[in-house]
Order: C-alpha cells, then sequence, then structure tokens
C-alpha cells in the first residue's frame, strides 16, 4: 500500500490481518483501492470472508487466499472507496415525498418556476383523487418563485376546494395548508399563537394557510391521513435503492417517531426491502420506546436522540444573533426565533445526556449554536461523560469562537455545505449578506482546528449525492457559479472523509464502517475515476458504478 500524500510505491498486506489464513469469499482486485486509513494508504486489492474485510494490499498478495470457490472482481483499474455513509438526511421521508407527493422545488431540482405552475400541479394531483384525500407536495421555494413569496391558503384553495392540501416549504420547517385542511385541523382567527411556532395571519387577522415550524405545522399534518403500510415499505425501498444508485451504503432517518422505527425494523425483516443500512435517530418523544425495540439484524441500528434549537435561514425561522439582511416584513431588529427556551433546551439535553444518550441538534443559526453550546456545557458540567461525541447538525451559522468551543466540548459540526451551492447567492443577497454568507459552513475553519466534522445533505431538502456533496466542499460555488467564500475551501480527501470514516465516527461506528481495513464490513463503492486525483471541478461528473454491502451487489450502473 502507498500513502496518498507520498510518492513512495511500497505495497504490503496489512500487517493488523489474521495469522490463520482462510479461503476469501469475494477478491476485489487490478483496482485503485482509496483505503482512508489512519495514513491514507493505497492498495490494489482487497479480500472479503462472510461479509468483512480479512486482507487488504498488493495484488499478489491475494493468492494465499484465494479457493476453487472465490470470486474474483476484477476492477479493471477504476477506484473502489469505502462506502458512502450518510451523516444526516431522512430515509422514510425521501421515499414518501419521491413516489406519493407533487414534486414543487423549482429549477435547478425541479421544474416549478410560479404560483401558477405550483398550483396546476396539485391541480393535476387533485383530479386524480378520490374527493376528500389529501394532497400533498414538497419542495416549493418562495425565492425562486416569480412572485417572491409564499403560496397562501387562497392560492392552494384554486387547485381544490373539496381535498385538503397541504405542501411543504424546500426547508422542511414551514407548510402551507388550504383552506379545508385548516378547517380540519381546527385553526381560525382565534387560535392561539403555539410556543416555538408560528400561524401567520393576513391583514384581516385570518390564518393565511402558512405555518412556520412543528409546533403550528403538526396542527395540520397530524390530520394528513396516514399511509397503509404497504405504501411506507414501498416508499424505504424506493429511497433505500435510491441512495445506494449514488453509493451509499448506510443512510440515516434523522428524526423517527416511533412509528417510522417500527417500519424500518419491518423492512429489514422482509427480504430485499432495505439493500442498504440505515442509523436511525430517533426524536426526544420516541427515543424511549424506540431503543426498546429489539433489532434483528445490523441493516438497521439505533443512533442519537434527535432534537432541534431552531428552524430554517431561508424561511427566516433560523435564530440568528444579528438581525437578517434583509428585513423580515420590514422588521429591522428580526433575528429568528429559537425552538426552545434555553433554559428549556438545556434541561431536555441534560436527561438525555445524563441518561447516556447522544444528542443531534438541529442548529442553523448562530444564536441557535450558542443555546446548544450552553445545554451541552451545563450537561457535562452537571454529569461528567468521556467522549458523549454530541452533534450541531448543519452547524450553518458557526462562528470563530463557536468552533473553538466545539473543540474544548468535543462536538461534531454536520455541516450541510450544499446551502453554498442551493442558497448561496440567496444568503448572500437576501438572508445574511455576503460578509456572513461567506462563512457559512465554515468547513477549512473547522478543519485547521483540528475539528473532526461532517457533511450531509438533508434529503429530501436537497438530492442525495455525496460526490457532488464533496464537489461543493472542494469548490463552494452557487447555482449561479459564484464562489461563496473561498477561505473556506476544503480538500478532496478532507471531504471524501467528511462522507465516509468522520460520518462513521459520527456515529460510534467507526471501528466497522468509514474505511477499507481488515476486520471492518465490506461496504464499497466502485467509482468511474479518482475524487482524489481528478481535476476539481470534476468531482461532480464521477460515476457511481458499483455499491456493494456487506460483499452484495446493491447497485449496478447500466452500461
Amino acid at each position: 500500500m502507498e500513502s496518498l500524500t507520498s510518492e513512495s510505491n511500497v505495497e504490503g498486506v496489512d500487517k493488523t490481518q489474521p495469522a490463520q489464513m482462510i479461503m476469501a469469499d469475494t477478491v476485489y482486485s487490478q483496482g485503485h483501492i482509496v483505503t482512508l486509513n489512519a495514513i491514507n494508504e493505497t492498495a490494489q486489492a482487497v479480500a472479503v470472508k462472510d461479509g468483512q474485510i480479512i486482507a487488504v494490499g498488493a495484488n499478489t498478495e491475494m493468492a494465499s487466499l484465494t479457493g476453487e470457490n472465490t470470486q474474483i472482481i476484477n476492477l479493471q483499474g477504476k477506484t473502489l472507496i469505502p462506502g458512502f455513509y450518510d451523516a444526516h438526511s431522512h430515509i422514510v421521508a425521501t421515499g414518501i415525498v419521491g413516489l406519493f407527493q407533487a414534486n414543487l422545488n423549482s429549477p435547478p431540482i425541479g421544474a416549478i418556476k410560479n404560483i401558477d405552475d405550483l398550483v396546476s400541479l396539485l391541480k393535476q394531483k387533485a383530479e386524480q383523487a378520490p374527493r376528500g384525500e389529501w394532497i400533498q407536495g414538497f419542495g416549493y421555494d418562495d425565492t425562486l418563485l416569480s412572485e417572491q413569496r409564499h403560496p397562501t391558503r387562497y392560492d392552494l384553495d384554486k387547485a381544490s376546494t373539496e381535498h385538503p392540501i397541504a405542501i411543504t416549504h424546500t426547508s422542511g420547517h414551514l407548510i402551507v395548508a388550504n383552506s379545508l385542511a385548516l378547517k380540519l385541523a381546527g385553526i381560525t382567527s382565534k387560535t392561539p399563537q403555539p410556543d416555538g411556532g408560528v400561524i401567520r395571519q393576513d391583514k384581516n387577522g385570518e390564518p393565511n394557510g402558512i405555518l412556520e415550524e412543528p409546533p403550528a405545522s403538526h396542527l395540520v399534518s397530524d390530520k394528513v391521513t396516514p399511509m397503509a403500510p404497504q405504501k411506507y415499505f414501498s416508499a424505504i425501498a424506493y429511497a433505500a435503492n435510491l441512495y445506494a444508485s449514488k453509493g451509499v451504503t448506510t443512510a440515516n432517518d434523522g428524526a423517527a417517531s416511533i412509528g417510522l422505527v417500527s417500519l424500518l425494523k419491518a423492512a429489514s425483516e422482509q427480504g430485499n426491502l432495505l439493500p442498504i443500512r440505515v442509523n436511525v435517530w430517533p426524536t426526544a418523544d420516541a427515543a424511549q420506546a424506540a431503543y426498546g425495540i429489539t433489532l434483528k439484524n445490523d441493516r438497521i441500528v439505533m443512533g442519537g436522540v434527535k432534537e432541534f434549537a431552531d428552524g430554517s435561514i431561508q424561511g427566516y425561522t433560523g435564530y440568528l444573533s444579528h438581525a437578517y439582511h434583509t428585513p423580515f416584513h420590514g422588521d429591522e431588529d428580526y433575528k429568528g426565533f429559537p425552538r426552545h427556551e434555553r433554559d428549556v433546551l438545556a434541561e431536555k439535553i441534560l436527561k438525555l445526556h445524563q441518561a447516556g444518550k447522544q444528542v443531534m441538534i438541529h442548529t442553523n443559526g448562530d444564536a441557535a449554536i450558542d443555546d446548544a453550546l450552553y445545554a451541552f456545557r451545563k450537561a457535562q458540567d452537571t454529569f461528567p461523560r468521556k467522549d458523549p461525541r454530541h452533534v450541531l447538525i448543519h452547524s450553518q451559522m458557526a462562528r470563530e469562537d463557536q468552533l473553538d468551543e466545539m473543540v474544548e466540548l468535543g462536538i461534531i459540526p454536520s455541516f450541510f455545505e450544499l446551502h453554498t451551492y442551493y442558497w448561496g447567492d440567496r444568503h448572500s443577497d437576501i438572508f445574511m449578506g455576503p460578509e456572513r454568507a461567506a462563512r457559512m459552513s465554515p468547513t477549512r475553519s473547522a478543519a485547521e482546528r483540528g475539528l473532526r466534522f461532517t457533511l450531509h445533505a438533508d434529503t429530501p431538502v436537497v438530492p442525495m449525492d455525496p460526490l457532488f456533496m464533496i464537489w461543493s466542499a472542494v469548490n463552494r460555488e452557487s447555482t449561479s457559479g459564484r464562489i461563496i467564500g473561498a477561505d473556506q475551501t476544503i480538500t478532496p480527501l478532507q471531504a471524501l472523509r467528511a462522507t465516509t470514516l468522520d460520518a462513521a465516527h459520527q456515529n460510534f461506528e467507526e471501528k466497522i464502517k468509514g474505511s477499507i481495513e481488515v476486520g471492518k464490513l465490506a461496504d464499497f463503492v466502485i467509482l468511474s475515476d479518482n475524487p482524489l486525483t481528478v481535476d476539481h471541478q470534476a468531482i461532480k461528473d464521477i460515476q457511481v458504478l458499483k455499491t456493494i454491502v456487506g460483499d452484495k451487489l446493491v447497485y449496478s450502473a447500466k452500461p
């Protein structure tokens, strides 16, 4: 093997392999294998037995492990890397949105350009559904609609007044309901504003259909008729195969109810419904019951507990220490709002920390990060724990002093770095202003501190595509081609580790996943090119050729 940072051509089998030779089930050879081990060595071949790696080294060193029943996979010079590890997304929601909801995204993800387009698509859905059936859509972005506003109940009523309609903003933190949906939810001008959420009203004081954050939006979403289990299974299979096609071998469900945990467990026990692995983060409400579920295989594992400190900056619900660049509804002091008061959040985290749980807190704005760090410090001071690995999900507007505190507390920031591509222009021009936007998702600042971080896509917010995530972190280009914070770019190696080994480490799975080393699971991706050696701009064009989970082929690109 040779170091990725060395000119050496020295090759050799991994010295930690077992002394007693056994015959491999599979040998992957004649390739460029990026191990991502501690010293970033490369190799030509890897041998696998019973779904685990038993040797890594040169082609010639696999002969003693090759028997008459060993399958030889000739990589033909292609690149083999560890399977991508999804640091944060919502795999079940991805399937539900992809199969059963209207795609309301604007370019570059979808085709919706204005509210008329949105209404027309919802109307088509309604015309194909029985009267009274819920119509749902996902992904609209008010800042990409030509009207530069959110649709309202009155817009959605044009799609149907005989079907309740609820559509979700691209951030996932706001929904819009039509009049029938509001009626079913019992929302009127007299409905009190819920803590941590907002029921927006028109000039006459009537609810206009826009509901900010779950304390408000759940008033409607809780009324949606649940799908039959078979539809959920179809959604899980759809999403799992989609993730596999992008090289993901371990996915995430990052805020699972007890119902979703149970469905994922059932799917994992039904043949090929779940071809990849899933790390599940139950919500705080579901955690106690979720951790009591007996899992029968290694397809799903229970991870940390998901909590929320704020909402979405592009939805104006992210919580900032300084006002938004463009005043929200003319309020020049508006800074967003927290999901919980600081001490309430701290008490929630304290209980989870005391119970030995890992906590993953959604934090976009820097004020929300302040609250989360306060909560983590208080929890650790009260009940010291070694290596709790609490995580700040998104960490979008993390300041330098906050990164210092993360180092001190052993906190892992997981960056939704694709914000720089999908929303970089609007963060610079509308939400944050140029200076703060240039510092969003400060990956290089984290790396310079030796702070271990991960990258994620928060799918279905944006499409799952780890290679595009790596490209984005390396280049930080927006959809218009503008560079959003050139001094926060990172190297391809740093980005690749953040989507493999460091992501596995985030979830306490680094001993079995994330690198190609003896004893780890045979979860691999075969790529058309090496992301560490191609031109930086070409990373996004690399093709996933095959995805392998536990030495089993779960995806193969069409010739």
